[in-house]
């Protein structure tokens, strides 16, 4: 239970940090490069994934309009 709390009191510290730090300049250029970053390996694992699907589909025989 203790831990729990800890744990709740870290994170609303974080989000505290975090908003205190994007309300300055510097703050909103590192939290956008931070999300430009996210979003480029949010993209990379979506198509390495439909590449990888797109391939054993290939293997099987299936194509997505047969689906």
């Amino acid at each position: 239970m203790k831990s729990i709390l800890w744990f709740t009191v870290g994170v609303a510290a974080g989000f505290a940090v975090a908003h205190q730090v994007n309300q300055t300049k510097q703050g909103r250029d590192f939290f956008s490069a931070v999300d430009a970053k996210a979003r480029a390996f949010g993209q990379a694992i979506a198509e390495g994934y439909h590449a990888r699907d797109a391939e054993l589909r290939a293997e099987q025989g299936e194509t997505p309009a047969s689906l």
